[in-house]
C-alpha cells in the first residue's frame, strides 16, 4: 500500500457523527494517541483530562474519547477568542487553518440561528474545552494521516428533543440543521441526538461528497469511534481509510481546486507618515488578513498617495475596518467581493549539511506547479555558513526536486 495515495476516507454514519466519534476513528486507523496528546499540549487550554479507551458497542470494539473538564472552568469564548488561542499555539499552519475553518463554520451557524452578528455572539458550545480538543484533534489527525478527501454516507441524525442552554430543542438541533444544508440525512426512530453540531461542522467544512461510496474508492483499513450512548444499534462511527483510484482520483483532484469567496478592502491615503505602514500591515495580518499590499497612486490635484489593499474573509471584515480607521488617517474605505483560486500546498523538510530547510510544494489539479525553499531558512544557513544566499537556495531547490 502506497501511503502517498492513501488519502481518502469514507464515513459510514449509520449511528450519526460527533467530534469524539470521528477523532476516535481516526486514532483507530493509525493516528498515534500519545502524539495527539503532545500536540494538544501546544494549545493554551487547561482544566481538562483526556481519556482514551477501548469499549464495546453492540459487539463492535471501538475507540472512545472522553474529555473531562474541571467543573471550576466556566470560560465562555467567542470566535475571535478561539482564533486567537489557536493562532498563538505552536501547531503547524495546516492544522491551525483547518481548525479555524471548522470553528468559523460552526460559529456562523450559531450566529444565524440566534440572529446576531458573528463578532457579537457568545455561546459556550463553541468555547467548550471538549469542542476545542475534538476539532483541533481532528484537524491534526487528518493532517498526520495525509487525508485530503472526505466522503460520507447519509447522516442518521436521530429524532426527539435535546436539552441545551436555551431549553429543549428539536433534533437535529437548530445549529446542526443549519450546518446540514446540502447534506443528505434521515431521522430514523432512535430518540437521541446522533449528529452533534461539531460533527456536522466538520462535514460541512471538509466533506467532499455524501451518499454511497464513490466509484473507485478502495479501502485499506477500517476504524471505529464510539459515541456516548448505548443504543439498539452499535453507537459507533465506521471509518474506511483508503483511496480513490484511476480516473475517479483525477476527477476528485480537479474538484478539490475550490474557488474561495473573499473580500478586498481599499483605502486611498495621502496624508500619512509612511514610516508606520509596516506597523499597520503587521496589525492587519494579526487580525486575519490573507494578504496586504500597497500601491502608489495619484489622487485629485495631482497629489501622490498610497492605496492600501487588504484581502480578507468576510468573518474578519469588522476587525479589519476597525484597524484601518484607528491606525491610518483614512476616514473611509470600500469593500468588494472577489474569488480566489489557490493551488494545494504541502511542506517537506530537507536536510542540508548546514541545517534543515523547509520547502513549500504547490500543486494544481494533481500536478506540481511550484517548488520553493523557505527564504528565512536559507538566509540563516547563508549567514551561518558564509555562503551566498542564492547558492543555498539553489542547493535546497535541487535537493527538494528529488522528492517531487
Amino acid at each position: 500500500m502506497d501511503k502517498k495515495y492513501n488519502d481518502a476516507i469514507y464515513l459510514d454514519c449509520f449511528a450519526g457523527i460527533s467530534g469524539n466519534m470521528l477523532l476516535g476513528a481516526l486514532l483507530d486507523v493509525g493516528a498515534p494517541a500519545e502524539l495527539l496528546r503532545t500536540e494538544l499540549v501546544k494549545l493554551p487550554v487547561n482544566g481538562y483530562t483526556l481519556t482514551i479507551s477501548r469499549v464495546d458497542k453492540g459487539g463492535i470494539s471501538a475507540n472512545y474519547l472522553d474529555v473531562q473538564v474541571d467543573e471550576s472552568v466556566h470560560e465562555h469564548r467567542n470566535l475571535e477568542d478561539i482564533v486567537s488561542l489557536i493562532n498563538k499555539s505552536e501547531l503547524v499552519p495546516a492544522v491551525k487553518e483547518t481548525s479555524i475553518a471548522i470553528f468559523t463554520r460552526l460559529a456562523q451557524a450559531e450566529a444565524k440561528v440566534h440572529g446576531m452578528p458573528l463578532n457579537e455572539i457568545h455561546f459556550h458550545e463553541v468555547g467548550a474545552v471538549d469542542s476545542i480538543v475534538d476539532i483541533v484533534g481532528i484537524a491534526w489527525a487528518l493532517h498526520y494521516l495525509g487525508i485530503k478527501h472526505i466522503y460520507s454516507s447519509k447522516l442518521h441524525v436521530g429524532n426527539g428533543f435535546v436539552k441545551c442552554c436555551h431549553g429543549l430543542m428539536p433534533v437535529p438541533a437548530p445549529a446542526t440543521a443549519e450546518l446540514l444544508h446540502g447534506i443528505p440525512y434521515y431521522q430514523g426512530d432512535i430518540a437521541k441526538e446522533l449528529v452533534t453540531p461539531t460533527g456536522a461542522a466538520v462535514l460541512a467544512t471538509l466533506g467532499n461528497d455524501f451518499g454511497v461510496r464513490p466509484e473507485g474508492f478502495v479501502s485499506h483499513k477500517i476504524g471505529y469511534g464510539a459515541g456516548s450512548w448505548d443504543l439498539a444499534i452499535p453507537n459507533v462511527l465506521r471509518l474506511y481509510w483508503g483511496e480513490v483510484s484511476g480516473s475517479d482520483r483525477n476527477q476528485e483532484q480537479n474538484q478539490t481546486q475550490m474557488d474561495e469567496q473573499c473580500l478586498v478592502v481599499e483605502a486611498n491615503i495621502d496624508d500619512q507618515n509612511p514610516e508606520i505602514y509596516g506597523y499597520i500591515i503587521d496589525k492587519l495580518f494579526e487580525a486575519g488578513a490573507l494578504d496586504v499590499w500597497l500601491t502608489p497612486i495619484v489622487m485629485k490635484k495631482s497629489r501622490p498617495a498610497t492605496k492600501l489593499s487588504v484581502l480578507l474573509s468576510s468573518d474578519c471584515k469588522n476587525k479589519i475596518a476597525e484597524i484601518i480607521l484607528q491606525e491610518t488617517t483614512s476616514i473611509g474605505m470600500r469593500f468588494y467581493p472577489v474569488t480566489r483560486t489557490m493551488a494545494d500546498r504541502e511542506f517537506i523538510v530537507i536536510g542540508l549539511p548546514w541545517g534543515d530547510v523547509k520547502v513549500k510544494i504547490s500543486s494544481y489539479r494533481g500536478k506540481i506547479c511550484n517548488v520553493a525553499p523557505e527564504y528565512e531558512d536559507c538566509r540563516k544557513i547563508a549567514e551561518k555558513a558564509g555562503m551566498p544566499l542564492k547558492v543555498v537556495q539553489h542547493i535546497a531547490l535541487k535537493e527538494a526536486m528529488s522528492f517531487c
